[in-house]
């Protein structure tokens, strides 16, 4: 057991702490102030800084974990070094030790474990430990159950353990609960429901991690000054795991306790989990998330769970990876989960290729970490000029990839991106869009849906700038349930503009009660005569047209026009839609959408053009034949 230091220093250093949290009560409005969330934040505050209390000013002996002791296998046939051992002085066990039952080891046993482990002393006499204890006991719990479950834990609070255990996972299930309304996610800044703890070598819930608190927006924000300085106060955002799956022929379904045999984990015939959390741990990660094992799979006892859990965790996958407070530290499995990363011909052009899977776009970060690197692996060849070419084709392909990585946020560049991707289920490359387009709501997951309901779902979630990038900036008509905007097929497979006009109307918005996508207040030139786009071109050049239109006085005025895109506007008089000339200081370009008025405030898309030249749109704008009118899109 290591040092105990004084019960006055850590009173001085909890009062510190306590502080904090009475400045974040009055600095922050997402703080709630009343007595029942004071009680709660300031128990909160306790528990959180005990555990940090423990893990600064208590020695813990040397933790050595192996391959050998892990697996079996000697560390010299081990070919990620980051696989072979880890040492340190965290709170590790071995899993000979996390395997063992707490039936064997008696109430009694399982709480001289704990002490021995956490450097504490811990008596049965504390509020309700023993009680739990038995209860996990009852349940047929290993150790490592029980401390994966205890180990943020504050034994001795005003609040018995019991009451802390049954009010977080309470705490929790309510959040999950209140985020899906109408089978769509309100908050989607939700952490996972769980994640493998490294420590314990045991799939735990989110609540027993010792969060702050356990999900949306409003409660996350304040811990973001906690994220940022780590030295101050401990919270770990799990390292998440990124990995592409593996024919099924080269996979293998393993039942483990890791996950309590909740379902079988689907994991490539060559790759060990245990193997994987060594490698983790030398990582420097305490939590990591991995689908396999934290996301329901197919096959367990509980498959009826499944489909109910999916709804709201596989379109919330993304906020692992893309959670920007906690700069997620995501490790990259580029040739397999735990397999050491290697090139072969064929590997770059395979579907199973990580640079080529759906999911895998929305789990892109810029502090990544490449899992499986060997010595004389990929990531140490040398290029053979300053071009950053390689001795051979492949590689110089993976690193150019490698480089290429960059963030897939924003509408057309994430739906360039998903082009060039494939799925298993074709409906995750719709869901895996969820978090590249930053929507403040997102569809619940159905694996049954089909492509276009999931297209719309996603569509009617998104934020106003995603919305006018698909009006303004789609050239042609919808083909399928729309008109104003693509139809799924048509994303997936057409030319899409390369760039983002910087529009948001507040107004345009996916009506639940009507069914319809409103806009209100938009220019509206009720007959404009469109010439000179009648004709394709070649692509990437842009083609010069004119809008002619009448004043009140009959004078007719031609405007210089432009076209970015090559789909014909046949020569004709149109009804025009823009939001008028940008505010100065901001690119001269004012989009404008072609088509037809439709009775009702009905508006039927035709194409989009631009309109490049200041004193033009101003000229425009001063020969008020533009009104300001409600519309809805077909």
């Amino acid at each position: 057991m290591g040092n105990t230091p004084s019960v006055t220093l850590y009173q001085s250093l909890y009062g510190g702490v306590k502080s904090i949290w009475s400045h974040l009560q009055s600095e922050c409005s997402c703080v709630a102030s009343d007595s029942e969330s004071d009680d709660y934040g300031e128990h909160e505050m306790e528990r959180q800084f005990a555990y940090e209390y423990r893990i600064q000013h208590i020695a813990l002996p040397e933790v050595t974990i192996s391959a050998l002791t892990e697996v079996g296998k000697a560390e010299s046939t081990i070919s990620v070094p980051n696989q072979r051992t880890y040492t340190g002085r965290k709170s590790v066990i071995p899993s000979a030790l996390a395997d063992t039952p707490c039936a064997t080891l008696g109430v009694q046993g399982v709480l001289d474990q704990l002490n021995a482990t956490l450097g504490t002393a811990y008596a049965l006499d504390t509020p309700s430990l023993s009680y739990v204890l038995e209860d996990f006991i009852k349940n047929n719990y290993d150790f490592g159950t029980a401390y994966g479950r205890l180990r943020r834990m504050q034994f001795n609070s005003r609040h018995t353990l019991q009451d802390e255990l049954s009010r977080l996972e309470e705490k929790d299930r309510k959040h999950r609960q209140d985020a899906l309304v109408d089978n769509r996610i309100i908050t989607p800044e939700l952490p996972p429901r769980r994640v493998w703890d490294l420590y314990s070598n045991r799939v735990v819930p989110w609540w027993s991690t010792g969060s702050m608190r356990v999900g949306g927006r409003a409660e996350w924000m304040p811990r973001a000054n906690y994220w940022a300085d780590r030295a101050t106060y401990h919270i770990e955002w799990p390292h998440p795991i990124s990995h592409a799956w593996m024919d099924k022929a080269d996979r293998v379904d393993m039942w483990t306790p890791i996950n309590g045999k909740e379902w079988p984990v689907p994991i490539p015939k060559d790759a060990n989990l245990d193997l994987i959390r060594i490698e983790m741990l030398n990582l420097g990660a305490e939590y990591t998330w991995l689908d396999v094992l934290c996301l329901r799979q197919e096959g367990g006892p509980r498959e009826d769970l499944r489909a109910e859990e999916w709804k709201l965790d596989v379109p919330t996958i993304g906020y692992v990876y893309q959670n920007r407070p906690a700069k997620p530290k995501v490790v990259w499995y580029l040739s397999g989960l735990g397999r050491p990363l290697s090139l072969k011909a064929g590997d770059l052009d395979s579907d199973r290729c990580w640079f080529r899977r759906a999911w895998t776009l929305q789990e892109n970060s810029k502090e990544m970490i490449i899992g499986g690197d060997t010595p004389d692996g990929p990531m140490h060849t040398k290029p053979i000029d300053g071009d950053g070419n390689y001795e051979e084709e492949i590689l110089t392909r993976f690193h150019k990839n490698l480089k290429s990585m960059e963030s897939a946020r924003g509408m057309f560049r994430a739906l360039a991106a998903m082009q060039k991707r494939v799925s298993t289920n074709p409906v995750d490359k719709v869901a895996a869009l969820s978090f590249c387009l930053l929507s403040e709501k997102i569809p619940g997951y159905s694996e049954d849906q089909s492509l276009e309901d999931a297209w719309n779902a996603l569509v009617n979630t998104m934020n106003v700038f995603s919305r006018c990038d698909l009006l303004f900036l789609y050239p042609e008509p919808g083909n399928a349930s729309k008109k104003w905007r693509p139809s799924w097929e048509q994303a997936m497979t057409t030319q899409l503009p390369k760039d983002s006009c910087n529009i948001a109307m507040a107004s345009f918005k996916w009506d639940d009660k009507l069914g319809t996508d409103q806009c209100n207040y938009l220019s509206c030139i009720e007959r404009g005569l469109v010439r000179g786009l009648s004709v394709g071109g070649a692509e990437g050049v842009d083609r010069h047209g004119e809008l002619t239109v009448e004043d009140s006085d009959g004078t007719k005025h031609t405007i210089k026009i432009f076209a970015t895109h090559q789909y014909p506007i046949p020569e004709d008089t149109y009804t025009l839609l823009s939001m008028g000339p940008p505010p100065d200081g901001h690119e001269a370009i004012q989009h404008c959408v072609v088509g037809r008025r439709l009775p009702e405030q009905r508006f039927e898309k035709l194409s989009v053009f631009r309109i490049t030249n200041r004193d033009e749109m101003v000229r425009l704008k001063s020969l008020s034949v533009a009104e300001k009118v409600d519309i809805v899109f077909e």
